[in-house]
Order: C-alpha cells, then sequence, then structure tokens
C-alpha cells in the first residue's frame, strides 16, 4: 500500500495510508525504503479484526482528521539515507566477544554468533568469483538496499559457508531479487521462512546431504546456506524483527536449510529431477528458491502399489495444503512442495506413474469445501473474498463456482503443474513431507548457477 502511495504522491495526487496500529513501525521502514519518509499515514488503533462492528465504525471515524491532514499536506520526495560505511571500512577493532557485541547492537546478527567478516576472508570469497565486487545483482526491498557482490561475499563468511560457495550464494541473491519472489512480502504476518533448493553437479562438489536428516542442521553446505539467506534477507533487504521492525512475521519459524534432491535415485526411477522440472538440462547447477509457510506431519505410508502411498498422501499433505489453500485461490500462484522418500517414489514409479500423474491426482482427489475456503479468508481480513467473483474476474476456472452450496467441494490445488516433486531423504525409510507456500509471496524462482564459476573438482569440499 505504501509503495502504491509514493507512486501516488509522484505522480501528484494526494494519497493517505490506511495502517493499523502493529503495523506502524514496519510502514516506517517501508517508507523510507521508498524515499518517502513523510508519507501521510492515519492509524488504526488496534487490531480491526479482533474489534466489534460498533468499534470498528467508531475508530474509523475517528481517522477522518488524520485523513483530512494527510491529504491537504504536501509531501517531500527524498532519497537521503543513514550514512553508512564504504565496502571496505573497517567498522570494528575488538575481541571475538567483543565483535560478538557489536553486531548484535547495531542487528547485524541472526542471535547466533558469526564468522567475523574480515577484509581477507572476504576477498576469500571474492576470488572465488567473475563478478566485480561492486556489481549489482538487484535491490531489495523493504530498505530498497542494492544486493552488491561485495554484501553477497561479507554474509557469506558471517553465514558460516565456505568460499566455494560464492557463485551459489550469488546465484540465491539473484533469485530473490526477482520481482517473481516478492521479496518486499518476505516480513509479512504469515512468518513464511525461504527454502533454498540445490539441483545439478554443484549439489553434489558442495556435498550437500539429500539423504538420511535431509533439511535437519549438521552438513556445513546445507546449514550455512539456508543460514545466509536469513542473514542477507535481514542485513541488506531490511527484515528485521523488532527493533528493527522490517519483518512483521507474527509467529515465524526458525531459517530452513538447503534442500538437495537425490538426483540419482530420480534417474533410476526414470523421473526428471527437480532441477529439470525447472526448466534446465541435468548437467547445469541450479539454485531454486521458494517461500515455505507451513510444514505437514511426517507422512508414513506403506504397500506396493502406488495408491497404497498416494492416498494418504492426498489426505495428508492436503490436510496441510486445505485451509490455507484460499489465498493460492486468490493469487493463482500456488506453488507447493511434496519431498518423496526415496522408497515411497520407488513403489509410485514401479507401478507406472509419472509426476504428472502424481500432480494429476492431487489435483482431483485434494479438495476443501467451498464455504470452509471463504471462511478461513474472512478470518485472515480478505473479507470480500468469493470464489464466484475470482471466477468471474478470470482469476479461477468456472469449476470452482460450479453452484453456490457451501459444502461443494473445490480443488485445494489450482495448477497441478506448479506442484513440486522431489526426491529425498532416508531410503531406508518410509517417510515424505508437505511444505506449502505462501501464494505469490516467495514465488518458485530458479537461477543457474554461472558454469564459470565452479572450478572446484567435484567432490572437492576443501577451503583454502
Amino acid at each position: 500500500m505504501l509503495r502504491a502511495a509514493a507512486i501516488a504522491e509522484r505522480a501528484g495526487i494526494a494519497s493517505v495510508s490506511l495502517v493499523t496500529t502493529p503495523f506502524r513501525a514496519q510502514a516506517a521502514v517501508v517508507a523510507t525504503g521508498v524515499g518517502m519518509p513523510d508519507l501521510p499515514i492515519a492509524e488504526y488503533p488496534g487490531v480491526p479484526m479482533t474489534d466489534g462492528p460498533e468499534a470498528v465504525r467508531a475508530k474509523i471515524a475517528g481517522l477522518m482528521p488524520q485523513i483530512v491532514d494527510g491529504l491537504a499536506r504536501p509531501v517531500a520526495s527524498t532519497a537521503t539515507t543513514a550514512a553508512e560505511p564504504a565496502p571496505r571500512d573497517v567498522v570494528f577493532r575488538g575481541t571475538l566477544d567483543e565483535v560478538q557485541e557489536h553486531f548484535h547492537r547495531q542487528l547485524w546478527s541472526d542471535g547466533l554468533p558469526v564468522i567475523p567478516p574480515t577484509r581477507e576472508r572476504v576477498e576469500r570469497f571474492l576470488a572465488r568469483t567473475r563478478r566485480a565486487p561492486e556489481q549489482v545483482l538487484g535491490c531489495l526491498l523493504p530498505e530498497n538496499r542494492a544486493a552488491t557482490v561485495w554484501s553477497v561475499a561479507v554474509n557469506g563468511v558471517m553465514a558460516g559457508c565456505r568460499p566455494e560457495y560464492m557463485p551459489l550464494l550469488v546465484a540465491i541473491v539473484e533469485a530473490i531479487a526477482e520481482p517473481a519472489f516478492r521479496v518486499q512480502d518476505a516480513g509479512s504476518t504469515p512468518g513464511w521462512e525461504s527454502l533454498v533448493i540445490v539441483s545439478g553437479p554443484i549439489a553434489r562438489a558442495l556435498d550437500l546431504n539429500h539423504g538420511q536428516g535431509v533439511l535437519r542442521v549438521g552438513r556445513q553446505a546445507n546449514t550455512s546456506l539456508g543460514r545466509f539467506l536469513r542473514l542477507y534477507l535481514r542485513n541488506v533487504a531490511g527484515l528485521r524483527i523488532p527493533p528493527g521492525a522490517g519483518d512483521k512475521g507474527s509467529i515465524a519459524g526458525g531459517f530452513h536449510v538447503a534442500l538437495a534432491e537425490d538426483e540419482a535415485a530420480a534417474v533410476e526411477l526414470g523421473w526428471p529431477t527437480f532441477g529439470e522440472d525447472q526448466g534446465f538440462s541435468r548437467e547445469e547447477s541450479v539454485v531454486t528458491v521458494q517461500s515455505v509457510v507451513s510444514v505437514s506431519p511426517p507422512i508414513y505410508t506403506g504397500g506396493t502399489h502406488a495408491l497404497d502411498h498416494v492416498g494418504v498422501i492426498t489426505e495428508v499433505f492436503g490436510a496441510e495444503c486445505a485451509y490455507w489453500s484460499f489465498t493460492g485461490m486468490k493469487y493463482a500462484r500456488w506453488q507447493p512442495l511434496l519431498v518423496l522418500g526415496p522408497s515411497i517414489a520407488k513403489v509410485i514409479a514401479a507401478d507406472g506413474w509419472t509426476k504428472a500423474d502424481l500432480r494429476r491426482h492431487l489435483h482431483e482427489h485434494v479438495t476443501i469445501a467451498a464455504g470452509d475456503a471463504e471462511k478461513y479468508a474472512w478470518h485472515l481480513g480478505t473479507t470480500t473474498f468469493s470464489l464466484a467473483r475470482h471466477v468471474k474476474d478470470g482469476v479461477l476456472p468456472a469449476a470452482y463456482a460450479a453452484g453456490d452450496d457451501p459444502e461443494r467441494r473445490v480443488p485445494v490445488f489450482v495448477e497441478p503443474d506448479r506442484i513440486g516433486i522431489l526426491v529425498a531423504g532416508d531410503a531406508g525409510r518410509n517417510q515424505s513431507k508437505g511444505y506449502c507456500n505462501n501464494h505469490i509471496q516467495g514465488g518458485r524462482v530458479s537461477r543457474r548457477v554461472d558454469p564459470g564459476e565452479v572450478p572446484w573438482p567435484t567432490g572437492s569440499t576443501t577451503s583454502t
């Protein structure tokens, strides 16, 4: 809303943004980021979804003086920002403990100890890329800060990455800088977290875990890559929890470690790898980033036929996504991810199922009552959500408005082709797991790792 207001003000159109009290600090961060820290704001006191109708009417009436004042007051556009150190400036000297305390006070850490980004350490990362340190990879909101190769190296050091991860770190930042990722929404109230998925030869070269314990901390590459992205969103994009206030996640989870696919298992099944599903060849190294707003319980399945497993997966994975499905219906940008254990995928493939068959089954059998979808949307605050209206506007297929019975079933997954399927996990167990994304926020984006920046032999993980 504030970004739209800034555009209007620059075009000479007076505006006032309505913001509830809990969003006031975040609104100030966004307004400063768009270069207009004095944008007029009318503050609704409290939380409207927990106020009764009379309280809402009274509070809205009380906003009128703020709205009139905001519309009458000219707003200056300014690009003035607080002075920041130059890339190679030494910002602090001290002992390791003193460095940790300084970074903590400056809100530069994620609450965990960091590796001090000395010039020497940063230079070792820069030596692993042919990009110039000052090259800008994109501009990240809400603080509207340039994402440079230098800042990638600095945060990579802090996160505990190895220098040879640098080409992958660059690709990660290029991915989140894509408009389709919508990094400006990474601090929204659902508290979603970003997930990095690594495909191709680079996953093997960097020794990423794809087997037992996948997505658990412990393997340096997986863990530090996930931590890097969380640090970068905090330090460069400006997504900090209070007192930084750029992150409004209400109840959030921790960062996700990076995920890699058991590509050998997928190939043995005759299935395309996840990287190939994103449009790349098996020989290309690729990084994919997407949002995860919730994770299913572990899905245990048994049997010798595909439906023995797919039936339970449909029930559990579908139930995890069903409650939040109105967001996918609203924006038609529903991109959940299903991680199949290798033993489960083997049974499904042996029964003649392709990934397309599995996606189609999920699309046809994971449903929700239309009335529930609209009810859940109302409770979020999307009080005008209507399946019929979205069909009329061309957002949803006609089947979503086939009748007015609130008990009629509608598909949870609008477009089956958008369901991600990846083989990973413990080959000695019968477990899978599902990951629900946050509609258009954190849209799935893939970037190829520059093939000219992979100078180490396969299997090498030695840092210099």
